[in-house]
């Protein structure tokens, strides 16, 4: 047996990690220049996305033998909406940083493998199906998927961040989902350390968003973080995404081509988490080739999840910013805590199933 990993990301070293420890040794290959060689970003590990997984570090580690150190545990999350504002507190996640940085997972998990990468690749899919038994398609986002007719896009979404500095509370995150700033979207703060953090608008690519320049929210939302934090909040870095692809595939494997990661489509489309997912997706493709399981099995519960945050991205899409302020209002009390520190609820389920008449009936109406 002789495998290609198409792509050295999270799911993609994942599944070399595994694949070395039940004695195959994979081949990957890489068209950057290096293991995360892209624009840094921080990014949440939040247990509520992770259901029943109550802890999704210790879960890697103890489950999969994939040890990743985040930048720190998240102990209190601020949600704000137009008009109101939540605070929950207590064990909730992790935080990490992606990109370039020494202590980016990608870096973390290039740590782990001995598997030989090939950088500036070239090599196609089709290059690769030829010269190879089997083929893992970890290539960070469903375009190829795309491509091979195997992936159904649901949406897509333009991303603007940056890093800035300033004084932050390194186990606080904030959320704002507030359409008067991302129609339709959210905004986070995710700090790197106590001096440096992530900033990033997402607004969806719909109908309603067709005169909507992002570059526009971007600096009423810059202005409004520096404003609320009574900080200058200077940036060192920054990147945009344009019309990133949010799908899913319509089958795990194709023959001998496994699709993991984004390019499964282990991003969720509800408030764009997915990172536990991501690495889990390379670990179960290992495993099928190892004899251990089967893919299309295995990945039924993230497939399921992404459905799930599929539902509630559709209900933010039907809802105002009045309904946002009744929803963030319902969550600074009993309910946020209820909802958020409950290990044996799985609340995104629980809306999903809820929410999905509410959907068909305004469906029907606006049809």
């Amino acid at each position: 047996m002789e495998v290609a990993i198409m792509g050295a990301g999270l799911s993609g070293l994942a599944c070399a990690i595994t694949l070395e420890k039940n004695g195959i040794t994979p081949t990957i290959f890489e068209k950057r220049n290096k293991v995360g060689d892209r624009f840094v970003n921080g990014e949440a590990l939040l247990d509520i996305f992770t259901r029943p997984v109550q802890d999704c570090i210790a879960s890697l580690s103890n489950d999969y033998g994939i040890y990743l150190k985040p930048t720190s545990a998240i102990q209190r999350m601020e949600l704000f909406s137009k008009n109101e504002h939540a605070v929950i507190e207590g064990h909730l996640g992790f935080t990490n940083i992606r990109g370039r940085n020494h202590d980016s997972f990608e870096s973390q998990l290039e740590q782990q493998t001995e598997a030989i990468i090939h950088y500036n690749s070239e090599k196609t899919y089709e290059q690769l199906l030829s010269e190879y038994t089997h083929v893992v398609m970890s290539t960070g986002d469903g375009a190829y998927a795309k491509k091979t007719n195997n992936f159904r896009e649901d949406l897509s979404v333009s991303i603007k961040g940056a890093t800035v500095e300033g004084s932050f509370d390194k186990n606080t995150v904030m959320a704002w989902i507030d359409y008067d700033i991302s129609p339709f979207g959210y905004c986070f703060l995710i700090p790197y350390s106590e001096k440096e953090a992530n900033i990033s608008i997402a607004i969806p690519e719909l109908a309603e968003n067709a005169d909507v320049e992002i570059s526009d929210r971007w600096d009423t939302f810059y202005s409004m973080v520096q404003s609320q934090l009574k900080q200058k909040l200077p940036i060192t870095d920054q990147f945009q995404i344009t019309r990133y692809l949010m799908g899913i595939c319509n089958l795990a494997r194709i023959g001998n081509t496994f699709y993991v990661g984004n390019n499964f489509g282990t991003m969720m489309p509800f408030m764009g988490f997915g990172q536990y997912a991501s690495i889990v997706s390379g670990v179960y493709a290992a495993y099928d080739l190892c004899g251990l399981g089967s893919y299309e099995e295995l990945t039924k519960p993230l497939r399921q999840s992404y459905e799930d945050a599929l539902v509630l991205r559709r209900a933010l899409e039907q809802i105002s910013n009045e309904g946002l302020d009744l929803v963030i209002r319902s969550l600074s009390g009993y309910w946020g805590k209820k909802i958020f520190l409950t290990k044996a609820i799985n609340p995104i389920r629980v809306a999903s199933y809820l929410l999905r008449p509410y959907i068909k009936m305004k469906k029907g109406v606006t049809s």
